[in-house]
């Protein structure tokens, strides 16, 4: 027999206060919805309307790359009324909590990985389509010297791929 418990409710917290979500981000409540909301919440950002939206349009996907555009057309495209410059917005935000990764091509395009573990991309050119290549070890012995009070945080990694020519 299977017991259906209610859960345990919360206290009403106090006007003003700051409520944390502790529970791990890979527990999942079955209700997308309800898992951005605690997505934000654990990565200490407040789970406004906007923000909810835009969390389940970029995570409800799985590991993807997407330009703030991308993601506008998305949200047009599902009836989620939200302007370019919120979009942007809410992706730095995201991006500063760490539920994102920021990638910069060429200093002209920048695409948002939702995929925020340590890899390294392919870049198609002619289509700027971006594939992740699982993670490889990088030889930090060849990278000039870092500037003096500075050190390496890290190496992003982006290898060129172009169609071979058919002959």
């Amino acid at each position: 027999m299977v017991s259906h418990k209610s859960p345990p409710t919360m206290p009403k917290p106090h006007r003003g206060a700051t409520i944390r979500v502790t529970a791990p981000l890979g527990m999942l409540a079955g209700c997308p919805f309800h898992d951005v909301r605690m997505k934000l919440c654990t990565a200490g950002l407040r789970p406004t309307r906007q923000r909810i939206a835009l969390g389940w349009l970029l995570f409800a996907k799985g590991d993807r790359h997407l330009t703030a555009e991308n993601l506008q057309e998305e949200a047009q495209a599902s009836r989620v009324s939200i302007s370019l410059a919120t979009i942007y917005n809410s992706l730095n935000q995201f991006t500063q909590a760490g539920l994102l990764r920021e990638i910069a091509i060429d200093g002209s395009r920048t695409y948002f990985d939702t995929n925020v573990s340590d890899h390294h991309h392919f870049l198609v050119e002619g289509t700027n389509v971006l594939i992740d290549i699982p993670w490889v070890a990088v030889d930090y012995e060849g990278l000039p010297r870092p500037p003096a009070g500075k050190s390496i945080a890290g190496v992003d990694v982006i290898v060129r791929l172009r169609d071979n020519p058919t002959g």
